[in-house]
């Protein structure tokens, strides 16, 4: 008999276990290259930021907080298990089922004893390096120098220490739970606990280990019990979530049940403890099952007893002090407590002369439109299709001659989306930055609607371009995700810095980018970091990248202060200014908390939200605490970043500092240029005015009887938003002289008086930080509010725009704009306090509604109380709802309006609203001035056909072409003047 063995598998062959094992090595290589080169591309990012010490603090925390973390979790679970599987019986009778289960452990008992901790510690760790900053602020906070109602703590404990406490308990507790479970399953699985007939059996070792576990998990509850009882006073209450902060019941019937709760806690702790010793499970079973009893009592059963019994009978007698802690604590952390209310009551018959006393407010009333004005901009100061400007322009202020002059502006910054030949080398090295800043007046309109540029042109031309500054703009909202810039000095330049000449035969001049703005990659090291970051291998082998070259990325101004100080909320509209010969971005930031006692929490997207601005994204939303605390500025040709702290006293600030030292400078710093141009930021204005609808009142009775509450209308165009701030230069009642302010205003809430929209209040804040170097001025942040007396109906913005909208005249005339291809566009409705009433002013424009945009100011509405008037200017239309003489200055007070699509006279300028002709000693531009011919009838000829070129232009939309004759027309009428001079 012949037998066979059976066959053996193949045994793996060397070469194949060591192909396998170098690919492994291989993939880990590559992995943690890309990792590498992730992180050495920020640290080289921050570095040449001069913010380096940003990112190593984090990468310090936390690594620090993943090995703490780590160690906290993995060290015990491993103690824990090595103690029940050491302290187990010798000779234990096991069931046939676990004999089983050891059988198969076995093998990986020793794997699991390591594993096990290890795979807990690794978790423990990660989630204790995501809450690294709340440890850096424990240990680095200040005093906030004022102290809560209810134990007279520091306000800081609350914002800095009880987030730590609670945080430390949590992760103690969850350590201990794993523990527990993991002592139990051991314990169990090699016999020290044994269930069977009826019966639980526990090994004297074991007993101690659970015991002396569960004394430390109560006892730690007992912590968390304590704690729980500051915490009331930041948290929501339930059925009454009106307020923060615990009322009448919180502090006499939850905080006192939490106090019984966790000294309950701790005895029970010490039960185990005497279990531990003694060996008896009766008296902590008996403990836990009274502590269960105790917390269902004092828990729910107590504080529903009171709240029913004595506090909803007496409501207010019994809430009133808590009441009063809500709004003064709100009132504080949202910066609203010096809140200056007037009782207004508003004049609503217009006459004649009315407003003679408010000529410096009528004279800055903007009839530009930010969000409007765009295309046309756009079309008459693009010169190229790469070039593009913001969709809302922004407001601003600049002294020009002694005089301040609200103006809209917006930088003309790169589209790399619109070139025509859109490669690697156009986009990356060739077109780079964009070129300008244009300033339009906001009073102030030409004869045909379209803005007056105080600053415009490519090259630059203007009240600016006549001070110098730096007009390159490689930094801003719309700029390429990366460029790369620089070269050896006589190198000769590839980067477009701006246009030249007309279409035929057109110039561009080049630039070579001079500053420190990015990482320098010049070597093959940096080179592959970045083709790697980007994803683009032509950074590693273009013939354009060379020792001295740069790479310019995370370019939106935002994201840059952001990157450099993670723990600011940024606003979310910087600004361009030219600030001491430099285009430089504004940017607002905040520092918040959502720990205040006893301060009402708000959404902050949602207060932020309306028709100018979609709602943003926030990492802590509800928030009941904020500062203005920092101001920064980042430079548009180099990108450099420069943070001030605004509000030095801010405790938040003070911790963040302390954690990030040397990241920001003192107000003293900041130059009376900057200063000038510092206003007081949009979106605080916006929770301050979500916080204020409510908590505009004073007394609790007030407060609880909720019969004044108000609300921000929404916009009159877009009904489902609300109506945004608006900055103006402006003097409220009280005010010495006009300043430049921003406003906004509150209508009954749909809670009260029937949802009439007529006018309850109106808010402006002092936005004028002053022109004093390192110090603003003494009104600045002013918060006015104008509390319509209850014996006076003003209308509400959306009864306004109805009353437009109704008006037989006004709706004639808009049919009329509306004829052929055009589009009626209603600008923003600004309300002023003049003439002892509030004034409604709305622009009205006209577009095509062709592809080309091009809306041009046609009309001007205005309101005071019942009466409206609709005219071709600001001052004609003041001048009819004021009887026929509104005693109003305004910017256009001497403009003849003409139909834009009547040709202009030849001896007109057309951005002259005067109908003066231009000056004869401006100085031509050599880079766009044609060759001056000697011969009159030919300049006359050139004149003639600049005008019919810039005809034919407006008439087929192209608004280039139309600047282009427009300029062509304006030097052949200043040669000829020359001629006849000489």
């Amino acid at each position: 008999m012949t037998t066979t063995s059976a066959p053996n598998p193949t045994a793996p062959s060397p070469a194949r276990r060591v192909l396998v094992i170098s690919l492994v090595v291989i993939a880990a290589l590559v992995a943690g290259f890309f990792l590498f080169s992730n992180l050495f591309a920020d640290y080289l990012w921050f570095d040449q930021l001069g913010f380096a010490s940003v990112l190593t603090t984090q990468w310090i925390a936390r690594v620090i907080m993943f090995t703490v973390g780590f160690i906290g979790m993995a060290v015990p679970v491993a103690i824990a298990i090595n103690l029940a599987y050491r302290l187990r019986p010798v000779y234990a009778r096991l069931s046939s089922q676990l004999d089983r289960y050891q059988e198969v452990i076995e093998p990986l008992r020793r794997l699991a004893m390591w594993g096990i901790p290890i795979f807990f510690g690794l978790f423990a760790g990660l989630s204790a390096a995501s809450t690294w900053e709340t440890v850096w602020l424990f240990f680095s906070s200040v005093n906030a120098g004022a102290v809560d109602p209810q134990f007279g703590l520091d306000l800081s404990f609350y914002m800095f220490s009880l987030p730590f406490w609670r945080g430390l308990v949590a992760f103690a507790s969850a350590v201990v739970i794993i523990s527990l479970l993991v002592t139990a399953f051991v314990s169990y699985l090699y016999g020290s606990v044994r269930v069977g007939n009826g019966e639980l059996r526990i090994s004297k070792a074991a007993r101690i280990q659970l015991a002396v576990i569960a004394s430390v998990y109560l006892a730690l509850q007992a912590v968390s019990l304590w704690l729980d009882r500051y915490a009331t006073l930041i948290e929501s209450r339930g059925a009454d979530d009106r307020i923060t902060g615990p009322g009448f019941t919180g502090a006499n019937a939850v905080i006192p049940g939490l106090t019984i709760l966790s000294v309950v806690a701790a005895a029970v702790a010490m039960l185990f403890i005497v279990t531990a010793i003694v060996g008896r499970w009766r008296y902590p079973l008996i403990g836990t099952a009274l502590l269960l009893v105790t917390s269902l009592v004092l828990g729910m059963g107590y504080p529903w007893f009171v709240d029913t019994v004595q506090v909803k009978p007496n409501q207010l007698a019994l809430e009133e002090e808590y009441y009063q802690h809500n709004i003064d604590m709100t009132q504080t952390a949202f910066g609203i407590d010096e809140l200056e209310v007037t009782d207004f009551k508003a004049e609503t018959e217009a006459t004649a002369g009315q407003l003679r006393a408010d000529a410096d407010t009528t004279a800055s009333i903007r009839i530009m439109d930010p969000a409007i004005i765009s295309p046309t901009v756009k079309q008459i100061e693009q010169y190229r299709g790469y070039y593009q400007f913001a969709e809302t322009m922004d407001v601003d202020r600049y002294d020009i001659d002694g005089q301040s002059q609200d103006v809209v502006v917006s930088v003309r910054e790169l589209n790399t989306g619109a070139l025509g030949q859109s490669d690697w080398q156009n986009t990356s090295i060739v077109y780079t930055h964009g070129y300008g800043l244009v300033a339009a007046a906001g009073n102030k309109r030409t004869a045909d609607g379209n803005p007056v540029f105080l600053e415009r042109g490519i090259p630059a031309q203007g009240f600016l371009s006549d001070a110098k500054f730096e007009p390159r703009v490689y930094f801003g909202e719309q700029s390429p995700t990366y460029s790369i810039v620089g070269a050896p000095e006589g190198t000769e330049p590839v980067e477009i810095d701006y246009p030249r000449g007309g279409k035929e035969g057109e110039t561009e001049t080049k630039t070579t980018f001079t500053g420190d703005g990015g990482p320098k990659i010049g070597n093959f090291f940096t080179k592959l970091i970045y083709a790697m970051k980007f994803q683009s291998e032509q950074i590693l082998f273009s013939d354009y990248v060379n020792e001295d070259s740069q790479i310019l990325y995370n370019r939106d101004p935002a994201d840059r202060v952001a990157a450099v100080a993670p723990y600011l909320t940024i606003d979310s509209d910087p600004y361009p200014s030219v600030v001491d010969g430099r285009i430089v971005w504004i940017v607002d930031a905040y520092t918040t908390s959502a720990n205040y006692p006893y301060s009402s929490h708000v959404s902050l997207s949602q207060a932020i939200q309306d028709s100018a601005t979609e709602a943003p994204r926030f990492a802590i939303d509800k928030i009941n605490y904020i500062r203005n605390s920092v101001k920064a500025t980042v430079d548009a040709y180099d990108g450099s970043v420069t943070l001030y702290a605004w509000d030095d006293e801010d405790p938040v600030l003070k911790t963040w500092q302390n954690v990030y030292p040397g990241t920001i400078k003192p107000m003293s710093e900041m130059s009376a240029e900057l200063m000038s141009h510092v206003r007081y930021p949009t979106d605080l204005f916006k929770v301050q005015r979500s916080m204020l609808g409510v908590y505009h009142v004073d007394t609790a009775a007030s407060f609880y009887r909720g019969d004044n509450v108000w609300k921000t209308p929404n916009d009159p165009q877009q009904d489902t938003v609300l109506q945004p701030p608006y900055y103006l230069t402006m003097k409220m009642p009280g005010q010495d002289e006009a300043s430049y302010s921003m406003f906004t205003t509150f209508i009954p809430s749909a809670s009260s008086q029937n949802s009439r929209s007529v006018m309850m209040g109106y808010l402006a804040v002092d936005s004028d930080a002053g022109a004093v170097a390192g110090k603003p001025s003494e009104g600045y942040g002013k918060l006015r509010l104008l509390e319509i007396n209850s014996d006076t109906t003003v209308p509400g913005p959306g009864q306004v725009q109805n009353s437009f909208d109704s008006n037989q005249q006004i709706s004639s005339a808009l049919n009329l704009l509306k004829q052929g291809n055009s589009q009626v566009l209603s600008g923003n409705l600004l309300t002023l306090p003049v003439g002892g009433g509030l004034l409604y002013v709305q622009p009205v424009y006209v577009q095509s509604s062709g592809s080309t945009k091009l809306p041009v100011l046609r009309k001007v509405l205005v309101a005071f109380g019942d009466e409206v008037a609709f005219e071709d200017t600001l001052a004609a239309a003041l001048d009819e709802l004021f009887g026929g003489e509104s005693g109003a200055e305004t910017g256009d007070g001497d403009v003849t309006p003409v139909d834009p699509e009547t040709p202009t006279d030849p001896n007109t300028d057309p951005d002259d609203q005067t109908g003066t002709t231009p000056d004869p000693t401006a100085t031509p531009d050599p880079d766009t001035t044609p060759a001056p011919s000697a011969d009159k009838d030919q300049l006359l000829k050139d004149a003639s056909d600049a005008l019919a070129a810039k005809q034919a232009a407006l008439e087929a939309g192209d608004m280039v072409a139309y600047a282009e004759a427009d300029r062509d027309l304006t030097e052949a009428i200043e040669k000829l003047l020359e001629l006849e001079t000489e």
